[in-house]
């Protein structure tokens, strides 16, 4: 462990800084118990504390191991973790001497060898062979000499050349032995814990056909729709408002219609209002829309979408149910006795709709409708539908 952790401080790539000042405190606190002149590392201290490429409070850090000796007052900074020791570091307080300086004061603590493998015996030496002189044969010997006309294996130039080769990449302390450290097996995963995904990045790009078209029709839409708001669009910008609606059904999601200004569309352009609740007929919203559908003033224009829609898509029971409800409540409710009659009149009307379309099953409204039409028995829209009632019994 203390030769892979000397390995680690003297390859500045492998630790970072606060890392760096552990590593020298252990390699120190190693022979802390012996006197200073047994630390094998007191050269490589050296080398550290001179080392003008590293930080000043890695030097200072360095120096202050080297100076701390027995003394117990002298060690109060190893107390102090490495983070807060660099946050606190002042190098203003700190002299960097020079190697001379050290190596003298440190000369008889300075080990020849700072660090002396059991190994590092066992390298292969770098023993380059002449190219001239045979395998197996002393070219010191008397013996050896070459024939006459015998030619040497190189010439002198790619003697010298291959020799040149060889030296470079030849390292002056051998090949040593690589030494494997094989990453450690995974524990085992304990019940409950999270377990670390590498979902597979093989992602596949999709091409938007959509981008940079043309947003024009889309424009145009929105401005009908925020004109239909307002007031009863001229046939010729209904039409162009249905057409673009008809020709791209994906524009009522962008046209910014939201389902609180619905009553609006409703009572200026019934028509357009339809077309838009049919295009969003399987949105996820739509519930929204007939939420303020069935809970808006009843009226003409109100009914005559809802009939329409009736005819076109298929309305939930319960919507049609509650805007039943809502239309005879109405009309009970209304003090004006024109305006009663003249919207008894209109409700009528719409019920004899639903019920010969077959929308809703008489059944389910009897008595509810039945009761209506005694009470305004005396509008003949109500005469009407009670006798056709009584002959669904």
């Amino acid at each position: 462990m203390i030769n892979w952790g000397l390995c680690e401080v003297q390859n500045k790539k492998m630790l970072k800084s606060m890392e760096r000042l552990i590593a020298f405190a252990i390699l120190y606190q190693t022979y802390s118990s012996q006197p200073t002149s047994a630390n094998p590392y007191v050269a490589l201290f050296i080398n550290a504390a001179c080392d003008e490429d590293a930080e000043k409070y890695e030097r200072a850090f360095v120096l202050q191991l080297l100076a701390s000796g027995s003394s117990r007052d002298s060690k109060e900074f190893l107390k102090q973790s490495a983070a807060n020791y660099i946050k606190l570091f002042d190098p203003s307080v700190h002299a960097f001497p020079s190697r001379e300086q050290l190596l003298h004061q440190y000369s008889d603590k300075v080990h020849p060898e700072a660090h002396n493998s059991i190994l590092q015996n066992e390298s292969l030496k770098n023993i380059v062979p002449d190219p001239d002189v045979p395998r197996g044969c002393d070219a010191n010997s008397p013996e050896f000499d070459l024939q006459p006309g015998a030619q040497p294996k190189l010439g002198s130039g790619d003697r010298d050349e291959a020799l040149i080769g060889l030296l470079a990449n030849l390292s002056p302390e051998g090949i040593g032995h690589q030494w494997i450290r094989p990453q450690p097996p995974r524990l085992p995963i304990q019940d409950g814990e999270l377990v670390w995904l590498n979902p597979d990045s093989n992602y596949e790009l999709v091409w938007d056909h959509g981008m940079c078209a043309d947003t024009s029709k889309g424009a145009a839409v929105r401005d009908l729709i925020a004109k239909a708001l307002k007031g009863p669009l001229a046939p010729a910008q209904q039409e162009q408002l249905l057409v673009g609606l008809t020709n791209d059904p994906k524009l009522v999601y962008h046209c910014g219609l939201a389902p609180r200004k619905l009553p609006e569309l409703v009572e200026n352009n019934p028509l357009i209002a339809v077309e838009v609740l049919t295009k969003l007929i399987y949105s996820p919203e739509i519930a929204d829309y007939f939420t303020v559908l069935v809970n808006m003033d009843m009226s003409l224009h109100s009914m005559e979408v809802v009939n329409r829609l009736t005819t076109t898509v298929e309305l939930p029971k319960e919507f049609v149910r509650m805007y039943i409800t809502n239309c005879i409540s109405s009309c009970e409710n209304i003090k004006d006795k024109y305006m009663q009659n003249r919207l008894v009149r209109l409700v009528c009307v719409f019920l004899h709709s639903l019920i010969r379309n077959r929308i809703i099953d008489v059944k389910d409204l009897f008595i509810e409708v039945q009761a209506f039409c005694i009470e305004f028995s005396r509008i003949r829209e109500a005469v009407c539908l009670f006798r056709h009632l009584k002959t669904l019994e």
